[in-house]
């Protein structure tokens, strides 16, 4: 790979935004089709979600809270923390988590962005409905360079080697999402 290369590949996997971009984004989305709605169907069994008038799938669900904060859900009906595209090479990192400290966001963003460079395909990290965390990869169906297993090892050496971050996002997502007191989340560590 040459320079040029990398440097394309870091400026496109950056996370830079132009001032006044996220309220662009969140006030569109607050304004777009009001009184159409989009209607979707969920499958119970599968956890996948279909838009009912095309039939189309739907890959993540855009969120906005009551405080005008624009997020992501997963098709599982997870709350994404962040992401890496390696086919679009693009990351994202759910503004819902904007007070996460910067140092740990830039890690979330190394982490993310390593992965697809290294595996291919998409990464995610995700919050399940109690707090932990979940890791997940998919592929394109016309990507025939990813490797199944390769990503899934991979995953498995990221979980061992950033146990310690997973486990304070955790503790994290816990306390100020869910308002779980803290000494219960402290209590329950220390057994």
């Amino acid at each position: 790979m040459s320079k040029d290369d990398e440097k394309e590949i870091r400026k496109v996997y950056s996370e830079e935004s132009r001032p006044g971009d996220e309220e662009r984004v969140h006030s569109d989305t607050l304004n777009a089709d009001k009184a159409k709605g989009r209607r979707l169907i969920i499958n119970k069994e599968t956890g996948k979600i279909t838009n009912a008038e095309t039939g189309e799938e739907v890959s993540d669900i855009q969120v906005v809270t009551e405080d005008g904060s624009l997020g992501s859900v997963s098709a599982g009906g997870r709350i994404i923390l962040c992401g890496a595209n390696a086919y679009e090479m693009k990351y994202y990192f759910n503004p819902l988590f904007k007070k996460i400290p910067e140092s740990i966001q830039k890690e979330l963003h190394i982490i993310s962005v390593l992965f697809t460079q290294e595996a291919g395909g998409i990464f995610t990290i995700e919050f399940e409905d109690d707090g932990s965390i979940t890791m997940e990869t998919t592929r394109d169906d016309e990507d025939i360079t990813y490797d199944e297993v390769s990503a899934g090892l991979l995953i498995g050496e990221v979980r061992r080697q950033r146990q310690d971050l997973f486990e304070a996002l955790q503790m994290y997502y816990r306390a100020m999402i869910l308002h779980e007191d803290m000494s219960d989340i402290l209590s329950e560590d220390d057994e």
